[in-house]
């Protein structure tokens, strides 16, 4: 009788499934698209790939003390996550409205004038395309960065960039591999990643919080005033210009960590109840990452040893020299793993989403050889292809640290920038155009429009703001090329369309149509 009942249970949530599956599916034939990608993820997983990419120990440990003091980096913390929520809830109740893995370029088009709309979709698919790649870049560098300092641990091993960019297409061709042949795995890698995570960064505060012979006080935390930006003996740009710059700097560390969190977006054609899932999967990730980020940061400062030794430690990475003079050797290496497992799925994650984005963006004749990079492996459900793609991009634009003493902060810039830009434009028309907007089952009500120009005012902003120096004195050594990368991106998406695309993109493209 017991068995005749757990069949009917069974039996009870496989119709439910199936009618979910039905009702996503329906959705996305509504927007002109097939059901193509194996639809297998739930909240949590859709929520744990967002979790994953924003990944605070991966962002914070790699920026950590880079430019700014203990103030900045607090209170940096604090204003930059309000501000970012506001962002994200402006995206979620977007999501909601149109769940699919075009994400931001696949909004523009659908909130903008019909006559705009491809125009809307080409310049908002090409920065989050950008954006996509340096996220990717900067998580993966950082890994190998970790990687390569953890193998200086009682060895003569000494890291040179061209090591180091050795190291880095080693972790890129791991984790293509993972989206290529083991994509079925990925689930359960997810899963395991938000524990890693979660359970990770809050064993390790508590390890060197517990560990470290003295602590730093609240004053030396909440009120100390720093300026690294000076280099080479060189007067910072608190001396040069004012404080104040050094302040808005010095937020890059707390706005790289909080991005990514579009990638919940991207997975839609592989969530279940998409339409509310990928809207909440974005707010639940930026929340907790919130939170979880501030008590890394507070954890780490209050247990600085020397503050001059921890920032020109000889392994190149304040984080690393907290471990060491907290747990010691041994127990720093521990900690460096959980660190470097941390970045590692951050970037596979990573990988995953970039390559949703791409194949997306190629199915609708986005990207040179669309035709070629639109295949889904019909084996795997995946679209392997632009899995390399995304390996590939993010490998060229890590080379330029063979060259570059501020190569990785320059990616972080570009990586912010690029991916807050494509999330600006489909909010920004969602005001414009608001009577065209037709909600979703999540949505902000009254507080839409305020949160809405909020959001688009910030990333106004943060979009400035990184373009500029973060280093002085400028030159070739360190020049902030991110304005480059910026700016090719503005001179080919807007040039090509002016000479060729506006011929012949039309935005998104509807592969089927729904009576």
């Amino acid at each position: 009788m017991s068995d005749h009942s757990e069949t009917l249970e069974k039996a009870e949530v496989a119709k439910s499934e199936l009618v979910v599956n039905g009702a996503d599916e329906s959705e996305l034939a509504r927007m002109g698209y097939k059901q193509e990608l194996k639809r297998e993820l739930g909240l949590l997983q859709n929520f744990g790939v967002s979790f994953s990419i924003i990944s605070v120990i991966t962002g914070i440990p790699s920026l950590f003390l880079i430019q700014e003091g203990p103030a900045v980096m607090v209170w940096g913390w604090v204003i930059v996550a309000c501000a970012t929520m506001l962002v994200g809830l402006a995206m979620a109740e977007v999501c909601s409205a149109h769940p699919t893995s075009g994400g931001p370029y696949f909004w523009a088009a659908m909130l903008s004038d019909p006559g705009n709309a491809p125009l809307a979709s080409w310049i908002t698919g090409w920065f989050n395309l950008l954006g996509q790649v340096a996220v990717t870049t900067g998580i993966s560098f950082g890994c190998a960065n970790f990687l390569s300092t953890l193998c200086t641990f009682n060895t003569s091993f000494t890291p040179t960039s061209r090591t180091t960019i050795g190291v880095y297409a080693a972790i890129l061709v791991s984790q293509g591999l993972i989206n290529t042949f083991g994509v079925h795995l990925l689930k359960h890698l997810n899963n395991i990643s938000v524990w890693w995570h979660a359970v990770g960064t809050t064993s390790l505060v508590i390890a060197i919080l517990s560990r470290a012979p003295s602590h730093q006080s609240a004053e030396f935390v909440f009120r100390t005033f720093i300026d690294n930006t000076g280099v080479s003996g060189s007067e910072g740009w608190g001396t040069r210009a004012s404080h104040a710059y050094v302040c808005v700097i010095g937020i890059l560390m707390a706005q790289y960590t909080l991005t990514g969190f579009d990638a919940s977006a991207h997975m839609t054609e592989e969530t279940h109840n998409a339409a509310m899932a990928g809207s909440i999967g974005i707010v639940m990730a930026i929340g907790v990452s919130a939170v979880l980020g501030w008590f890394l940061v507070l954890g780490l400062l209050f247990s600085i040893q020397n503050l001059d030794n921890t920032i020109a430690s000889p392994t190149g990475q304040p984080v690393a020299q907290i471990f060491l003079d907290t747990v010691g050797n041994r127990g720093a290496i521990v900690l460096m793993v959980i660190v470097i497992g941390a970045m590692y799925f951050c970037g596979t994650f990573s990988i995953t989403s970039n390559s949703r984005m791409m194949f997306a963006f190629a199915r609708d004749g986005g990207i040179p050889g669309h035709t070629f990079f639109r295949k889904v492996d019909s084996k795997r459900g995946t679209p392997v292809r632009t899995v390399w793609l995304a390996c590939t991009l993010s490998f060229i634009l890590g080379l330029p640290s063979l060259g570059s003493a501020v190569a990785f902060s320059a990616a972080t810039s570009i990586a912010t920038i690029g991916l807050y830009i494509s999330y600006a434009i489909p909010i920004a028309l969602r005001v414009f155009y608001r009577k065209r907007f037709v909600r979703g089952p999540f949505h902000l009500g009254a507080f839409s429009i305020p949160i809405a120009v909020a959001a688009v005012t910030w990333i106004a902003f943060i979009a400035i703001v990184f373009l500029l120096p973060q280093a002085n004195p400028v030159d070739s050594q360190t020049l902030n090329y991110a304005v480059v990368a910026v700016g090719i991106v503005i001179v080919y998406s807007v040039g090509f369309w002016i000479l060729s695309a506006r011929k012949w993109f039309i935005g998104p493209v509807r592969q089927i149509s729904v009576e």
